[in-house]
């Protein structure tokens, strides 16, 4: 059974939305709106992590989120609690992080960074029993035999502390497997920090990666620790590291090599004790060749690789995939009974998928959204979602190049969506980062 969060919260709109964000995100969540009934509804759910706002009148002073958060910790000491509010200030985040709360995060919040918030302190609170069961390699669904020899190797490097490269398509599920291999490694009680490094600013990368000291530079108000600190005795997984610019890369190569460093600001080394898993979607030896990536990192983090195939070449996995995700949807939207008819599976395997496990997940969701009955043929995907990549349409028939499809897919979800990046993304089920990728890549002007 998937975590449940619980939401205290006074503004039905807030509560709302965050309950859509987390539903939608895999979680259970439930809310209350008074904090006199926080503690009671504790009790009989028994949640995983709390999201708690900070004020509930008219006063903004935060007081009463910290009286509860007091209460919580005495209720319940282990119970996680991410602080909210629109009147966040540094004295009030101290505060409330001296009490025992993991984290704070001011109104309005960035879903993506709510949602990695949460992620990481649930792996954190976890056992390692429990990390290792629910992510571990059974949990990763496939039968096609290219994916089971990956997964094979996976786990035969899993117990040992090499360094692991995961290549693979975007939405082809590489977090997963390093989430796997951590999950099976000795390192599994330890923290899985995981790093977009596509993500993070050059001019923050070393902020970010090591930390700072305090005055380090003009917003540098307070200490902060770095992502290896956190991920130290634990697993660091470097994400879209083909994405780092050469600049940073002989920072990231120096710590990989002496598994020190040094805060930014401080000239004092600190050693470290981590297993670097790293993923790209882009070939580094192409890169390398290009001058855009140095060799000697490459060899630094590719002592084994793993390449996870395409959806499109594991096409008999994708009806085990829409089932699991039919048992999640029927609990997140209280739809049981969802079934697909045996066309809506020959339909489904016939798809491209250039966004692969992530677009075909996008794309059950929407229709299960949409569909009148629980069970689900051909024609409700393509009734709700006219503009889907068929294999019967000409643009994509299967006799053009991959690129040229991936071309022709971009610009489609382009010109339906009238250049907006952000909807273009969510239909081809791939991240904004992703697409600008291609848009750069194959040349396309995406504000035509």
């Amino acid at each position: 059974m998937e975590p449940l969060i619980l939401i205290v919260d006074d503004d039905v709109a807030v509560c709302t939305a965050l309950r859509v964000v987390l539903r939608r995100a895999g979680y259970r969540a439930e809310s209350v709106p008074l904090p006199g009934e926080a503690l009671a509804a504790i009790g009989r759910w028994e949640p995983a992590l709390v999201l708690l706002d900070m004020n509930f009148t008219v006063d903004t002073s935060g007081r009463q989120g910290i009286r509860l958060l007091k209460e919580m910790q005495a209720t319940a000491p282990r119970l996680p609690v991410i602080l909210m509010t629109g009147w966040a200030t540094v004295q009030l985040a101290v505060e409330g992080m001296k009490l025992g709360a993991r984290d704070f995060v001011a109104k309005p919040w960035d879903n993506k960074q709510l949602l990695q918030a949460i992620r990481t302190i649930l792996t954190l609170s976890e056992p390692a029993n429990l990390a290792a069961e629910k992510r571990g390699f059974a949990h990763i669904v496939g039968q096609d035999p290219a994916l089971l020899e990956v997964l094979d190797m996976a786990r035969q490097v899993a117990a040992t502390n090499a360094s692991v490269l995961i290549t693979g398509e975007s939405g082809t599920g590489k977090e997963l497997v390093a989430e796997a291999i951590h999950a099976e490694s000795q390192r599994a009680g330890q923290a899985f920090v995981k790093v977009n490094l596509g993500g993070i600013p050059a001019s923050l990368f070393e902020s970010e990666m090591f930390g700072h000291v305090k005055g380090a530079f003009t917003d540098a108000h307070s200490d902060r620790q770095g992502r290896f600190v956190l991920a130290d005795g634990g697993t660091i997984f470097l994400d879209e590291i083909g994405d780092l610019p050469l600049s940073n890369q002989v920072k990231l190569l120096r710590v990989l090599q002496e598994q020190t460093f040094e805060v930014l600001g401080s000239s004092r080394q600190q050693r470290i004790d981590v297993r670097v898993i790293s993923a790209t979607n882009k070939q580094l030896d192409t890169l390398v060749r290009q001058g855009a990536f140095r060799e000697d990192l490459l060899y630094r983090i590719n002592l084994i690789t793993l390449h996870l195939p395409p959806l499109r070449e594991r096409p008999g996995d994708i009806p085990l995939l829409v089932d699991q995700f039919l048992q999640r949807l029927a609990q997140t939207y209280e739809r049981p009974q969802l079934e697909l008819t045996a066309a809506a599976r020959e339909w489904l395997k016939r798809q491209p998928f250039p966004g692969n496990i992530r677009q075909l997940k996008n794309l059950v969701e929407r229709t299960v959204l949409l569909a009148k009955t629980p069970l689900l043929d051909a024609a409700d995907f393509t009734r709700h979602l006219p503009t889907s990549i068929s294999a019967g349409d000409e643009d994509f028939s299967g006799n053009l190049p991959l690129e040229e499809m991936e071309v022709r897919a971009v610009k489609r979800a382009l010109s339906l969506h009238n250049g907006n990046i952000t909807a273009a993304a969510q239909q081809l089920g791939i991240t904004r980062s992703a697409l600008y990728r291609r848009l750069q890549k194959f040349g396309i002007d995406y504000a035509s």
